[in-house]
């Protein structure tokens, strides 16, 4: 049909660009510090204008009876691709034609110094950008294609770092832990616990939870790296000498596969069985209920304890282990796609430190995109401030996303 002959629309290339870390550039952040601020860039007009005109011809052709069946079934495809992004792109210039007049109104008034009559356009100007936001943001969120993990289920576990001062570690570890838990209970999401080994000074070494719900990957896949903390701590000599102490706690987040995903060899497993410890219920310590399985072939030890049967902890830890055999897989894929690029954070990288919980200074601060939050405790709630912050990082990955396929087109089309 001809319609791809300009390599304007790649939705294969785009689906690739969009597997990237939150690695954002300074020059990124400084260029594009929000949806609408890409929307003004000279590349995407152009960009978008291409895919409207593509889509009203693909409506025209369609039109016409001159199609064989297989003709029309791809521009139908077609048309269903860009018919949104078309849609949207209309509506954002309606509504920056809106704000323009607006902004045009507001400089006669003021210089005719009505002034009653210039506040209610600037409030009209307020909850016009507020749209604009709305609306590039969903326009943007149509550009990138969804991830294939990001409706799935997760695995996220938590483990305390060292430090030489004490407990600070497991302490946060544990405040994390109960962070994730809050937010899962927020989202209406399901929130099973599958390990949890806690620290004899109320802490938290390790802890493992199946996460089930709407969209659970998409939304915490940029959660898993380093976290660290700052603060003085509540008991001790640092205590009663106001010393800050700084400690760190790992997160990882594993999409969690279906049954058919990855297959397990029961012959390359070991299972051991032992006494659960720890949070659990009366039968800890009591039976050999708790269940550790080895994977011989990698090394890879996963530990089930929080039921009373041995073979639901069984089952729970066989899914935990498809879900980490699964998540080499993923790692190995995107090594070899993108071997120049850091891979996301969650399922790379977990060394690198994401994020700060400085509790002197009550602020959070996100190292990947410069964002800072106030009130820890608002963050460590699990509710809406830390959906706002996960919000901010997966606004700030579209943008990403959009700006290096833009620049990956451009390029092709320089060199072409």
């Amino acid at each position: 049909v001809g319609l791809h002959s300009h390599g304007f629309w790649r939705p294969k290339a785009l689906l690739d660009t969009a597997r990237f870390t939150l690695s954002f550039s300074s020059r990124h952040r400084k260029n594009h510090q929000d949806s609408q601020a890409l929307w003004k860039h000279e590349a995407v007009q152009k960009y978008l204008e291409t895919l409207s005109k593509e889509y009203q011809q693909v409506s025209h052709q369609l039109s016409t009876d001159s199609l064989n069946d297989f003709e029309q079934r791809a521009l139908r495809r077609r048309c269903a691709d860009l018919s949104p992004i078309a849609a949207a792109f209309h509506e954002i210039k309606e509504a920056e034609r809106e704000v323009q007049e607006l902004e045009a109104m507001c400089t006669e008034l003021d210089s005719r110094d009505e002034k009653q009559l210039l506040e209610l356009a600037l409030e009209e100007k307020k909850g016009l950008d507020e749209k604009m936001n709305v609306l590039c943001r969903k326009l943007f969120q149509l550009l990138v294609p969804k991830e294939k993990y990001d409706r799935s289920p997760v695995i996220l576990e938590v483990t305390a770092g060292r430090t030489t001062g004490g407990d600070i570690c497991q302490q946060f570890t544990k405040e994390v832990f109960e962070m994730y838990q809050n937010y899962a209970d927020y989202k209406h999401w399901t929130f099973d616990i599958v390990n949890y080994t806690p620290a004899e000074i109320g802490g938290l070494h390790h802890a493992a939870a199946h996460i089930s719900g709407e969209n659970v990957y998409r939304h915490l896949k940029y959660e898993g790296g380093t976290h660290r903390v700052q603060r003085i701590p509540e008991t001790g000599m640092s205590a009663r000498m106001q010393r800050i102490h700084t400690g760190t706690m790992s997160v990882i987040v594993l999409p969690q596969p279906e049954e058919v995903d990855i297959k397990v060899d029961p012959k390359d497993l070991r299972i051991d069985t032992f006494r659960a410890k720890g949070a659990g219920g009366q039968h800890v310590n009591k039976t050999d209920s708790a269940v550790r399985i080895v994977h011989l072939p990698t090394g890879l030890a996963v530990e089930c304890q929080q039921e009373r049967s041995q073979l639901m902890n069984k089952e729970t830890a066989l899914r935990t282990l498809r879900a980490k055999l699964y998540q080499q897989l993923i790692e190995k894929q995107l090594s070899q796609e993108q071997s120049a690029r850091k891979l996301q954070l969650g399922t790379r990288a977990q060394s690198e430190r994401i994020r700060t919980y400085n509790f002197t200074q009550d602020r959070v601060t996100d190292h990947r995109i410069s964002y800072d939050a106030r009130n820890i405790k608002e963050i460590l709630s699990g509710k809406e401030a830390l959906d706002k912050l996960i919000n901010r990082l997966l606004e700030f990955a579209e943008i990403e996303a959009v700006t290096q396929y833009l620049e990956n087109l451009q390029a092709l089309e320089g060199g072409g």
